[in-house]
């Protein structure tokens, strides 16, 4: 299985290229060099200049190795998973228009697979199921898929379909159900499109009933539903939230959260946070001089908009959400930096904790005032594989977790545990300890 990406960068279908993820990048990286050029400056932007009260603030001690592999991870992978928008992102354009915009994506999907310059994971989202436009939506998903198939590369790995302001299971059970006559009618094999779901209309939250939604509409997929993304805007603006008050920490989005962790926990399905909508786009822009005042305010604006996108992606990550949405180039910075942060700040706790628990033979054990079971130590080993995964920890720091390479690669806490015997009957629990 693919690993998870940290985000879903999106763009209009219209717009992608190829190479798209390498000028992402390269948009990026001018901003770090434009508004952040050293780790001091990063630290200011995303430290000190913080309200008191946001999580995770970047500490100077940490900002040198963040702002280090941040630069890194903009030249060597800027995105890990991309999605062609023919929904929001692409606008009201004529059917014409979105006809050669479905045929032409395959193409650059088709060039972009030769040449290897692809993100690791890839989709498109259609239209709504609804009356009005299903149709339109299901004519562009056959339109790309043709497209690709015919180039005789056929699909990226991973490749995933996002169904948006789903009302019900029907609309999840139509789109499953086209993707099983296209790959049967292009010579795909069985299965090989993923769906993800967008959950943003109050009805794919919570059905008319009472019940919680999600795990019905995860089920209409019929197995390919790989990850669920909160919709945050619409579900707030439906819920006759003020537009002013439309943010990822509404408490109905932190709701939103809560419901969707607990409906989902332990069915493998992934979850993905909304995105920050104030954009760090530059208000004097496109001239060929600026003035000190027009720099200035580019800086003010930009390190604002940052300072927002930091603190909502290590909210996110604090509530378990380590997936999230990006919509212009110069989030990337402040993604990796939130992401990076995150995890280097609690290296140091982690490693001890599943140091010590491993060597106490995967009993329960006190460390300081944190008591750990099996449980624990799983979350534990997550923390070091997802760290590793985003680039945000080296292999010499999750080796502090007294944990080899080989036995980071089981990712099962169980499974390093009977590795080294110390679950001697298959099938047996380790102690527990007591209770507290």
């Amino acid at each position: 299985m693919q690993k998870q990406p940290v985000h879903t960068v999106v763009g209009g279908a219209h717009l992608f290229r190829r190479d798209t993820a390498a000028k992402l990048g390269r948009i990026a990286a001018r901003y770090v060099g434009r508004y952040a050029a050293d780790p001091a400056s990063l630290a200011d932007v995303l430290g000190n200049r913080l309200p008191p009260e946001t999580a995770g603030a970047l500490p100077p001690e940490t900002a040198e190795a963040v702002h280090r592999r941040v630069r890194a991870k903009l030249e060597r992978e800027p995105v890990e998973s991309f999605l062609i928008d023919f929904e929001d992102g692409f606008g009201a354009r004529s059917e014409a228009e979105e006809d050669e915009a479905a045929t032409g994506a395959a193409a650059e999907v088709a060039a972009g697979a030769a040449a290897g310059s692809l993100p690791p994971s890839l989709g498109i989202r259609i239209k709504s199921l609804s009356e009005a436009t299903g149709g339109r939506a299901l004519r562009t998903l056959e339109l790309f898929l043709a497209g690709l198939a015919r180039t005789g590369g056929g699909l990226p790995d991973g490749f995933t379909v996002l169904l948006p302001k789903i009302v019900g299971a029907g609309q999840v059970e139509r789109l499953a159900g086209a993707l099983d006559r296209l790959e049967t009618t292009l010579g795909l094999p069985e299965g090989r499109v993923a769906i993800d779901l967008m959950v943003e209309t109050p009805r794919s939250l919570v059905a008319p009933d009472g019940r919680i939604a999600v795990p019905g509409l995860v089920a209409a997929a019929e197995g390919r539903c790989r990850t669920v993304h909160l919709g945050a805007y619409d579900l707030t603006g439906a819920a006759a939230v003020a537009a002013e008050a439309q943010t990822l920490g509404h408490p109905l989005c932190d709701m939103a959260r809560q419901l969707l962790q607990l409906s989902l926990a332990g069915t493998g399905v992934r979850l993905s946070d909304g995105a920050t909508n104030v954009l760090p786009v530059e208000p004097h822009r496109g001239k060929a001089a600026v003035s000190p005042a027009e720099r200035s305010e580019n800086a003010a604006v930009v390190h604002e908009a940052w300072r927002l996108h930091y603190a909502d992606v290590r909210r996110s990550l604090n509530q378990g959400f380590y997936q999230s949405w990006d919509l212009h180039p110069a989030q990337l910075v402040s993604r990796y930096a939130a992401v990076f942060s995150f995890f280097l700040e609690g290296l140091d706790a982690a490693a001890g904790r599943l140091d010590r628990f491993v060597t106490a033979a995967g009993q329960a054990v006190l460390t300081g005032s944190v008591f750990d079971d099996e449980a624990s130590g799983q979350g534990l080993l997550n923390f070091f594989l997802r760290g590793l995964a985003s680039g945000a920890l080296t292999p010499e720091e999750a080796a502090r977790s007294g944990l080899t390479a080989a036995e980071l690669q089981t990712r099962s806490f169980r499974a390093i545990l009977a590795g080294r015997g110390e679950i001697r009957h298959q099938g047996e629990t380790p102690p527990r300890g007591r209770e507290r």
